[in-house]
């Protein structure tokens, strides 16, 4: 294997996996990027997947089907970048480390697109959550020296903070519903961003190894957030705290609601935001979209 950063493979090109790819491939054109898809994806007939795999070849981009000896096709490349989310389901994440490992790839950035999953710790409320804990344990384990491994930790992605299903902003009442106290933190980053910033992080010097990294477009109280959405909406937006033990319980009622795992989990608030000040693109100057960029562009 060579020792640069120019053979990667991206596993995914989803609502991360996209903006990764391009970003990959048109601000770095010395890369050989390989994109790796479902074979039922590569064999679609519907107009619009279609396009959009075309369009990754117009950017020079290899596309490959998944296959069953995933080490066997990783060995071919230097640095391998997970995008594949927990659509994919259980056991995924660790099933792709596992591989990567067996593969000897030179340089791993896995699916930890998110919350700081190591602050948050095992035994969360969303118990996918663990797998990523185990995920970073076996690739920072004692003796584990053959493949290099980068962790981008990005906070919620900014658009999700405004949906229906994370039941925080309400723009019909208006409201912000807080989750666990009003002073409870928040950071988020879009996931063009992400995309910019990670390929940054791939291509960055000095080299970048064994180590979480972090990004963020804004970290935010529920407070601030509550007085953004006012500003954006130009109306008054009531403000409510969800406390809680009163989320856990709602959550014991209904164990399988995945909604309601999220809003214990960022309720406790532990592992969900972090200070700007510690993030990739604030110490290498590096311009991102805040919250209230978003919002007075997209809310109504």
């Amino acid at each position: 294997m060579t020792s640069t950063n120019e053979n990667i493979l991206v596993l995914g090109a989803g609502e991360l996996g996209t903006p990764i790819l391009r970003e990959l491939a048109t601000r770095w054109a010395n890369s050989d990027i390989t994109l790796l898809v479902r074979p039922a994806t590569l064999a679609t007939t519907d107009a619009q997947k279609r396009s959009e795999l075309d369009a990754f070849r117009s950017l020079g981009i290899h596309i490959l089907p998944w296959r069953p000896r995933l080490a066997a096709l990783f060995k071919a490349y230097h640095t391998v970048i997970g995008a594949v989310g927990y659509v994919a389901g259980p056991g995924t994440q660790l099933k792709l480390a596992h591989a990567v490992l067996q593969a000897g790839v030179a340089r791993y950035f896995p699916w930890q697109f998110g919350v700081d999953y190591a602050a948050l710790g095992r035994g969360s409320a969303q118990e996918l959550f663990d797998e990523q804990v185990d995920v970073r344990a076996l690739l920072a384990a004692p003796g584990q020296t053959r493949t290099e491994w980068v962790i981008v930790s990005t906070g919620v992605f900014t658009n999700y903070l405004f949906v229906p299903f994370f039941g925080v902003v309400d723009t019909a009442a208006p409201a912000v519903h807080a989750l666990g106290s009003l002073e409870n933190r928040i950071t988020v980053t879009t996931v063009k961003d992400i995309g910019r910033l990670t390929a940054e992080i791939v291509h960055a010097e000095p080299r970048i190894q064994n180590a979480v990294v972090y990004t963020a477009g804004e970290t935010v109280s529920y407070a601030q957030l509550a007085d953004i959405v006012e500003a954006a909406l130009g109306r008054p937006v009531q403000r409510f705290a969800r406390d809680l033990d009163v989320l856990k319980k709602a959550l014991e009622q209904n164990p399988e609601d995945v909604s309601k795992k999220y809003a214990v989990v960022f309720a406790g608030g532990k592992g969900v935001a972090w200070d700007m000040r510690d993030t990739f693109n604030f110490r290498r100057g590096i311009p991102v979209v805040s919250a209230r960029e978003w919002a007075f562009k997209n809310l109504k």
